[in-house]
């Protein structure tokens, strides 16, 4: 049996408040909504019961921001792309957002189970002076359970239309890509944290963005396997590989709390479920 979930969020700010309203179809929901930082911002807390997807499942997932109001979104656990018989497994996102829209999009990580054929597809429509600031992680199974990422596709997708578009495919057959130094290095997860605008960010605001990641590298464990720069002037990007999950997340998490600071001078509101 196969699933196929959707469910669509529409965020408005309404007497200065950031309002949240959403339809679902299957199992997709959300399990919160919380302003643990003021009204300005709302955060929701997106599940999936079945807790991962096999092949032939898809989910879809659509958020639109309005003008003037702040989303945050995260995810209570991993996603996982469980081994498939030759069908795909499918989570597609589509993010828009109107002229001076906020959304930060921060789901836990991906997790690629072997014998896996997954996609996992994320695209964003910003308009004029809407800004979003998001991350992806992805782990290659799971060594330290003594379950590799030994067999197996995955194809990542992130794309702002017209301006910036990130795609690779790991084949787990593909050990010089896994085991070269110009490729993966053996590491087991791939994660980056990227803000992106709608326009162009001036050239002072993102050279001070770059330097507050850079200060948080030169001290870090992971420093050798990172590095921080702008593809484009509308979007700046850190990347980084790590033995397992939790170093490079905890690593993401100080470059959003610093962009947080720097770029929108709102102090860092980590979701509670991230410390459970």
């Amino acid at each position: 049996m196969t699933w196929h979930a959707s469910l669509a969020l529409d965020y408005t700010l309404e007497a200065q408040r950031s309002v949240a309203r959403f339809v679902h179809d299957g199992p997709l929901r959300v399990l919160q909504t919380l302003y643990p930082e003021g009204d300005a911002v709302c955060h929701n807390v997106l599940v999936h019961p079945p807790g991962g997807l096999v092949g032939g499942d898809t989910l879809d997932i659509r958020a639109s921001v309005g003008s003037g109001a702040h989303a945050l979104i995260t995810t209570p656990g991993a996603t996982r792309f469980y081994r498939s018989e030759g069908e795909l497994a499918l989570q597609r996102t589509q993010l828009r957002l109107e002229a001076g829209a906020r959304m930060e999009w921060l789901p836990l990580e991906a997790i690629l189970y072997n014998g896996c054929r997954a996609e996992n597809r994320l695209s964003f429509e910003l308009q004029p002076g809407a800004e979003l600031l998001g991350w992806d992680v992805t782990a290659l199974g799971l060594p330290h359970a003594d379950q590799p990422f030994a067999r197996g596709r995955f194809c990542q997708h992130i794309e702002l239309p017209g301006v910036w578009l990130e795609r690779g495919v790991i084949d787990a057959s593909d050990t010089r890509l896994l085991q070269s130094p110009l490729g993966l290095a053996g590491q087991h997860c791939v994660a980056s944290i990227f803000f992106a605008s709608g326009s162009a960010i001036a050239r002072a605001r993102r050279e001070g963005a770059l330097e507050c990641a850079r200060e948080l590298l030169q001290s870090h464990a992971l420093a050798p396997l990172a590095g921080v720069t702008s593809p484009n002037p509308q979007v700046l990007m850190l990347r980084v590989l790590a033995p397992q999950v939790e170093p490079a997340m905890e690593l993401l998490k100080s470059v959003w709390a610093a962009w947080r600071q720097y770029l929108w001078n709102r102090a860092a509101a980590r979701p509670r479920l991230w410390a459970m």
